[in-house]
């Protein structure tokens, strides 16, 4: 480590509020979990904890200031000084890597304060015992594009990883537009191990499905003569055709329901898809307006609405 002063960038001269003013600006700026996508903070934020170490403590301070350690806190001569020898640590661990005297640094009351009493972690132990675990790598985000009917049925899905690998993935209950899933470890490598990928998801459109919470509404056309008699009909829906029995004397606008056609829900079970009769008639056809020319409606159709 290069001499602790530079390293915190304060003078010799330095006061004892200087020297921690100087360090809880470093650590701010540099401490791990500010920097978790640059490991070179990391390591000058090590280098500038084992500063403040130093030079917090004035018997440390004092010890390097005479040249009797050097700025590891080791003995800067292997055998001792002139009779005296090297004090150490009280507790017979020389140097600060093995804990601190009676003025050893108050690490957990400045990072208490600069990160709201999480009590700090660099990336060499703990401080006062509270050591952070080791970081995780980055997590990697992926965007997944998912039909309609895919989303419905929750259809199993292929996505292409980072590192090139495929796999296939199960939609969960209740899935819609801004659902997240969570890969653990397919992230980035780090120190404590991988991150995880986070997949968020997106439901396309359909031509003709429309998602109402977990129902699926669906407009389907019948004929004229479909509606009047009744008729036995062929139905899409998310799972495949089904036949749906259209009752006599249907008019545009009835709904008819098909149970568990829609979407999953995360209580459990699906929705239902709602079909709306509409009576689709032909432009231009001879035999309809003959029809309609000789039969009469003399219901008040709007009797309801007040004209």
């Amino acid at each position: 480590m290069a001499d602790p002063y530079s390293t915190l960038g304060v003078a010799k001269s330095a006061t004892e509020a200087e020297i921690k003013s100087a360090y809880r600006k470093l650590a701010k700026e540099l401490h791990p979990d500010r920097n978790k996508d640059n490991p070179k903070a990391a390591e000058k934020f090590s280098d500038v904890t084992k500063a403040y170490d130093l030079l917090s403590d004035k018997e440390k301070r004092g010890q390097f200031d005479r040249g009797e350690i050097d700025a590891e806190g080791n003995p800067a001569m292997p055998f001792g000084y002139g009779g005296g020898g090297f004090r150490g640590d009280p507790r017979g661990q020389g140097g600060f890597g093995g804990g601190f005297g009676n003025e050893s640094a108050d690490f957990g009351g400045i990072f208490d304060e600069l990160f709201g009493g999480r009590g700090g972690g660099g990336p060499f132990g703990g401080f006062g015992g509270r050591g952070a675990a080791p970081q995780k790598g980055a997590n990697v985000s992926y965007r997944l594009a998912v039909s309609f009917v895919d989303a419905a049925t929750q259809a199993m899905q292929r996505i292409t990883l980072a590192d090139g690998k495929t796999i296939d993935l199960k939609l969960p209950a209740g899935v819609e537009t801004g659902t997240q899933m969570r890969l653990a470890g397919k992230g980035q490598p780090g120190p404590g191990g991988h991150g995880d990928g986070i997949v968020t998801i997106s439901v396309k459109d359909h031509p003709f499905y429309v998602r109402e919470g977990a129902n699926i509404r669906l407009d389907l056309p019948v004929t004229l003569n479909e509606a009047v008699q009744g008729a036995k009909v062929k139905v899409p829906t998310v799972d495949g055709p089904v036949m749906l029995s259209i009752p006599a004397g249907s008019t545009s606008g009835k709904v008819m329901r098909l149970k568990g056609k829609g979407f999953s829900q995360k209580s459990g079970g699906r929705g239902d898809q709602l079909v709306r009769l509409v009576v689709d008639l032909p432009a231009d056809d001879a035999a309809l307006k003959r029809f309609a020319g000789e039969w009469t409606d003399s219901r008040a159709v709007r009797a309801d609405l007040g004209v």
